[in-house]
């Protein structure tokens, strides 16, 4: 009998990436551009990494508070201070191995085996998984999509709610997308979650990445205390930390123990020396921040008109995220396509198929990368579109 018969039904369930698959077929190529994954090309700016360096030089490498050290705690209280005009407490406030973990103990907290839990489709696929993972039924409600723009359908999300339903997952500025809801919108999604009794878990981490103002309309601006919301974020993207795996939960006091307890058995709480990174990143990174998302602006611009430029792609500007989410003229096999792409061009795009229902003939192209490398993979890309 060999191993794998005797794993589980959950781990044999887990699906396997798509997007891992067109990387490795293309990992190590010269002059390949990568734009597959939902990463920039600038590594952790020094400030962070000193101060983690300072950290584990001073011999910090022990059991720390499972919630997260309160340095880090209450500089997360001053970014939403600072961003967001919002007041918390630090018992709002979960620091986290990543916002991967925050989404996974999300779910854990608020659904049980054979619970359903709605999510906008197209999706970053890692929501989906966890939540079946977990042992409950992940439900996609498709974003509409007309003339190259995403939006939101509210009846269909309230068609999907069933008993069964325990939370609406929501992902706004939106991975793959680009999506960003409006305050109208979060104000129908948070009236829809309080008539049916509902939990909302917000991905807001691209709340930064907004192209028409500071920041994206966000839940805190239309929320009351007593709303059961839960707050997910990851210092991956505005501060070239995504190989450091840390994040952080905003949510209600309340359930505070619970999230506690969820983190003693799985984690048992982020490595110190990474808290201190964090740190510094929270309290002197705004400028850095700030620099990324002019570099994803100027991108974003070049990369989009470059491509609808030929006629055969359908997609906007987003509104928000880091993403192009594209539906090439004549590309029904996305995935066929994503390896034909990097052979031809050494561009790396991820199959729209591996963002769940809709979609399907899209491919996302991460855009938060020097605008000359960004250049150069919209004139190879174009060259390739022309000739198909």
């Amino acid at each position: 009998m060999d191993a794998a018969s005797g794993l589980s039904t959950r781990a044999l369930a887990a699906p396997q990436s798509v997007i891992v698959e067109v990387v490795n077929y293309a990992r190590g190529r010269d002059g390949l551009i990568p734009l597959w994954v939902g990463e920039g090309d600038l590594p952790t700016p020094d400030f962070i990494s000193q101060a983690a360096r300072a950290s584990l030089t001073a011999g910090e490498t022990f059991y720390t508070w499972q919630r997260g050290i309160p340095e880090l705690r209450q500089a997360i209280v001053r970014y939403y201070d600072r961003h967001f005009n919002k007041t918390l407490g630090m018992d709002n406030v979960f620091v986290t191995g990543s916002g991967m973990q925050s989404i996974k103990l999300s779910v854990e907290a608020v659904a049980s085996p054979g619970d359903e839990l709605l999510y906008l489709t197209p999706a970053w696929p890692n929501f989906a998984a966890s939540a079946e993972l977990s042992g409950a039924r992940a439900v996609g409600v498709p974003l509409s999509f007309t003339n190259g723009k995403w939006q939101l359908d509210l009846g269909r999300i309230e068609a999907a709610i069933t008993p069964r339903t325990r939370a609406i997952f929501v992902n706004t500025p939106s991975n793959p997308t680009g999506w960003t809801a409006t305050r109208a919108d979060l104000v129908a999604l948070l009236d829809l979650a309080r008539r049916h009794g509902l939990w909302i878990i917000a991905d807001e981490i691209y709340a930064l990445y907004f192209y028409a103002d500071a920041r994206a309309p966000s839940f805190l601006d239309v929320m009351e205390d007593e709303d059961r919301i839960i707050f997910v974020n990851s210092f991956s993207k505005n501060w070239s930390m995504t190989g450091w795996r840390a994040g952080w939960i905003v949510a209600p006091a309340e359930i505070g123990q619970a999230l506690e307890n969820l983190i003693q058995y799985s984690t048992s709480g982020v490595a110190p020396f990474i808290q201190a990174g964090a740190c510094a990143a929270l309290d002197h990174g705004d400028e850095f921040t700030r620099q990324n998302v002019v570099k994803a602006t100027m991108s974003r611009d070049i990369l989009c008109d470059a491509l609808i430029a030929t006629n055969r792609v359908e997609t906007l500007r987003p509104d928000g995220a880091i993403y192009a989410f594209l539906k090439i003229d004549g590309i029904t096999d996305v995935r066929a396509a994503a390896l034909d792409i990097v052979d031809r061009t050494l561009v790396g795009l991820a199959p729209g198929t591996a963002f769940g229902a809709g979609g399907a003939g899209f491919m996302r192209a991460c855009f938060l990368r020097d605008p000359l490398h960004i250049r150069t993979a919209a004139d190879r890309l174009a060259s390739y579109i022309a000739a198909l």
